[in-house]
């Protein structure tokens, strides 16, 4: 068996979890979720609810996974075998949830590509972003075709290793992220009438701060945190002995947090500017946000710049969810990190195939009234991942007790677990609570 990897640096460390949580879920699901939600209510739930459970059980992945020192399913298996069934729903899961995500990287690659070309510039312009959205995505060869790009370069990237492969590719990816952020914020922030934008993210309003609002920011949470579906539990594995558990464990999510909010002051200010809904919904990344791109000066440049950033984004979180299979296969199995790394693609790349095809060929094809992406989505995000989190709370609140955790983070002294009867009570009362909250209101809204 080869020898495990191990994260060479704290920074590279960082940018690979943060690379995990930010995701599709900051750059498309925050912005629309928080105009759905009612932008400043959204985000103090959202902060309100970081605090509450998800820093506190991103310190749980990442201290279990370093304790064992092992793939997802060994760890579990290994904390307690009662419950070593959650290393299979978290494998099952990740799967499911790459398998749609790979989709949607095909299509943000597209649409760097197109952009690139010049397709979308100035009186090239597509006079109707909706019509070419769905031309694409019903077009099989295209959609298949771009799903395959992402996943291919999502396995390679993994087939690197843990320090020449995931954390060289986020030390350069999440710092060139942010840096298009910025560039993205102050052309928007430039537009006329973007001044309503700024107002909608953080105007304070407590009538916005309704049952759907809560619900939106808990949901969107847990999937923008990357919790409960094994990618900061593997990653947690790789740190060394040396690395502060406490401190990653709030860095990444307020990372996280800030990119989401810099993806709202992104997009909000020129959508308001151009007179558009805020709550669009999944429609706002592919078909608003080009036709906002198409009413700005040199707004071609901009819209390449906004997807290669949107691409980096993907990628960062892709390999730490195919990292969750390949150490799987590699370690349970015996085999080379190449091999587990392209096989464990493989699968989930024709695992995901249906959902390229939902929007074409297969559209007529629905599983409990869902199409293949709402089913994929629903079963890996609404149920595997809310599994997976309940889990690890019940075990550090109830079975191993949180001292289990406090003596992984402290490592006999060399560091000092900080509130430590807020976190106690946390992860014994508030996190299983608002954990199950979110499943329950889940399944309800599915059905």
């Amino acid at each position: 068996m080869e020898k495990r990897g191990q994260f060479a640096s704290k920074f590279g460390f960082i940018m690979a979890s943060v690379g995990s949580a930010v995701g599709l879920g900051n750059l498309w699901g925050f912005p629309y979720k928080a105009g759905m939600g009612g932008g400043f209510a959204f985000i103090v739930a959202y902060l309100v609810f970081v605090a509450l459970v998800g820093i506190p059980v991103m310190m749980c992945e990442f201290s279990f996974g370093r304790k064992v020192k092992a793939n997802v399913i060994t760890v579990y298996k290994t904390l307690d075998k009662r419950f070593g069934f959650a290393g299979y729903v978290s494998v099952v899961s990740v799967s499911l949830i790459l398998g749609f995500y790979a989709v949607l990287g095909g299509w943000i690659i597209n649409y760097t590509l197109q952009y690139a070309k010049g397709l979308f510039a100035s009186g090239n312009a597509i006079a109707n972003p909706g019509e070419y959205f769905g031309a694409f995505t019903s077009d099989p060869a295209l959609g298949i075709l771009f799903f395959v790009l992402f996943m291919a370069a999502t396995v390679f990237i993994v087939t690197k290793g843990i320090a020449g492969g995931i954390e060289k590719a986020s030390k350069f990816m999440m710092p060139a992220l942010f840096v298009c952020l910025i560039v993205i914020i102050i052309r928007s922030v430039t537009l006329p009438g973007a001044a309503a934008g700024f107002e909608f993210l953080f105007k304070p309003d407590i009538s916005k701060l309704t049952p759907k609002t809560l619900g939106l920011a808990l949901s969107q949470m847990f999937f923008s945190c990357s919790l409960g579906v094994g990618t900061m539990l593997t990653y947690g594995s790789y740190l060394k002995d040396s690395d502060n558990i406490q401190e990653n464990a709030i860095i990444v999510p307020l990372m996280d947090t800030m990119a989401a909010i810099l993806a709202g002051i992104a997009i909000f200010p020129a959508v308001f500017a151009l007179g558009l809904d805020p709550a669009q919904g999944p429609a706002l990344m592919f078909i608003t946000l080009p036709g906002v791109f198409n009413e700005m000066p040199m707004g071609n440049i901009f819209g390449l710049i906004f997807f290669v950033l949107v691409i980096f984004a993907a990628l960062t979180s892709s390999i730490s969810m195919l990292e969750v299979t390949t150490s799987v296969l590699s370690e349970t199995k015996g085999i080379s990190r190449n091999k587990a790394a392209i096989g464990t693609g493989l699968v989930i790349t024709l695992l995901g195939i249906p959902v390229a095809l939902s929007f074409g060929e297969l559209s007529h094809v629905t599983i409990l009234g869902m199409g293949f992406l709402d089913f994929y989505d629903f079963c890996g995000e609404y149920i595997g991942m809310t599994i997976g989190a309940l889990v690890i709370v019940i075990l550090a609140g109830w079975v191993l007790k949180p001292k289990s955790v406090y003596d992984e983070i402290e490592q006999g002294g060399k560091f000092n677990v900080k509130a430590k009867g807020f976190f106690s009570f946390t992860i014994k009362f508030i996190a299983p609570i608002l954990i199950l909250i979110v499943m329950i209101t889940n399944i309800i809204s599915m059905f």
